[in-house]
């Protein structure tokens, strides 16, 4: 099992979250660890042949932008709250953070600080983009569950059936590339890609190419939780041979649109509808912090070849507003059916029997804050790092963009919850 893990533990310069050890757990045998038994089982197993969709879809729930209330900011902390962010930024060094918290009640508050490009003396607002990263794999995750509730896609099916250009073992299932049980190693890990990505930083990868990476050594399905940006390389080609449309297009239609997400955009398929932040290389030094840009100035952030080669993986940016309004609607249920909404929650029994320490469902980080059971996903590129989280208990969600990726925004997380759902000793 040492062995397994010394193997897959690569530190992805563009993965994210960051590539390490505790990115891979491994079953305890060769077959999936058995869960405990739920009120509501898992899908039956689909046997392989027709794609055709099943003959009562399960309807999708369709997305309704959050009502304002009469007064927005009616008993938040605003001032703790820009106080805790200000300090944050001053003590790491970190250019910029932007930060947005809603309530499901409809109140809502927003803060930024630092600089969104630091040559250039741009200050840092609520209205700075950034590039999402690896919170982008739960606009992918919706879709493909969306497809679910709609019965063209079975989570138990080999997903060589609707991926029949890529030569997959067909032991992996849907579910396995939505949990990142497939055993396909990261692309990102391969150490020749840094390289070829960086040689061309204005160049436009193919799904392929980026595919052309993936490292060959594979454990059995199902035997490994490994973090992977293939998985959801793939899951976005899915999107597409299932639809007949660019994951780009049904994000948009399905998610962005409908819930009018305005500042939030499929980076490189589409123009970017909010001015950007520049991602920096951030190292401290006794003198303090010191900071380099890691590309030119691009429309694409960090910049256009990694995120090309993401693909489903990590190609949406946009404002924390919007990053925190979209992380309500995935993680209050409100864009699938009650049942699909269960398993994607549900489904984080696999990677915790395996001991995973960041617990995974279907396209979902499930992890406890202060207290709080939250559902949400990390962000991280070279220049970039995120954290996005709804508490399910009070229903709020907290979103924290920055622009550089050498410290952690999960520390600023749990101020923050502590802030704004402190949970009373017993």
């Amino acid at each position: 099992m040492a062995v397994i893990a010394a193997l897959l533990a690569v530190t992805g310069v563009f993965a994210t979250p960051n590539r390490n050890p505790d990115n891979v757990a491994v079953a305890q045998s060769t077959a999936l660890a058995t869960p405990t038994p739920r009120p509501t089982p898992p899908p039956t197993v689909e046997p392989a042949g027709s794609i055709s969709p099943a003959p009562t879809p399960e309807p999708t729930a369709t997305p309704t932008p959050t009502p304002a209330p009469s007064d927005p900011l009616a008993g938040v902390p605003s001032t703790r709250l820009q106080r805790a962010i200000d300090a944050f930024r001053r003590k790491t060094g970190i250019p910029g953070i932007s930060v947005a918290i809603v309530w499901d009640d409809g109140r809502a508050w927003a803060g930024a600080t630092g600089r969104a490009n630091v040559a250039g003396d741009v200050p840092m607002t609520t209205g700075t983009a950034f590039a999402f990263a690896s919170v982008s794999k739960t606009f992918t995750a919706a879709v493909v569950l969306q497809l679910v509730d709609e019965g063209k896609v079975k989570l138990d099916r080999p997903a060589a059936d609707y991926l029949p250009e890529y030569p997959l073992d067909r032991r992996i299932t849907v579910r396995m590339l939505m949990d990142h049980r497939s055993s396909l190693p990261d692309f990102f890990s391969n150490a020749k890609i840094d390289k070829a990505l960086q040689a061309d930083k204005r160049a436009t990868w193919t799904p392929q190419r980026a595919w052309s990476y993936v490292p060959k050594y594979r454990p059995t399905p199902g035997t490994v939780y490994d973090y992977s940006n293939t998985n959801y390389l793939l899951l976005g080609e899915l999107v597409e041979n299932v639809t007949g449309n660019p994951l780009s297009a049904e994000v948009r239609s399905r998610l962005l649109d409908p819930l009018q997400l305005n500042t939030a955009w499929y980076q490189v398929a589409e123009k970017p509808r909010a001015p950007g932040a520049t991602g920096y290389r951030l190292t401290r030094t006794a003198g303090g912090a010191v900071v380099k840009p890691v590309a030119g100035e691009s429309n694409v952030m960090p910049f256009r070849s990694v995120v090309s080669a993401a693909g489903g993986a990590g190609s949406i940016a946009g404002t924390a507003t919007d990053a925190a309004r979209w992380m309500q609607a995935y993680g209050s249920g409100s864009l699938l059916s009650a049942k699909t909404y269960h398993a994607m929650i549900a489904d984080s029994r696999y990677t915790k029997a395996m001991h995973a320490i960041v617990t995974y469902g279907l396209g979902v980080q499930v992890i406890t804050i202060e207290g709080q059971k939250t559902l949400g996903h990390s962000g991280r590129y070279v220049g970039f790092q995120n954290s996005v989280r709804y508490l399910r208990g009070p229903g709020i969600s907290i979103a924290i963009l920055t622009n550089q990726n050498t410290y952690d925004p999960a520390v600023l997380m749990h101020r923050l919850v502590r802030i704004v759902a402190p949970v009373k000793a017993k």
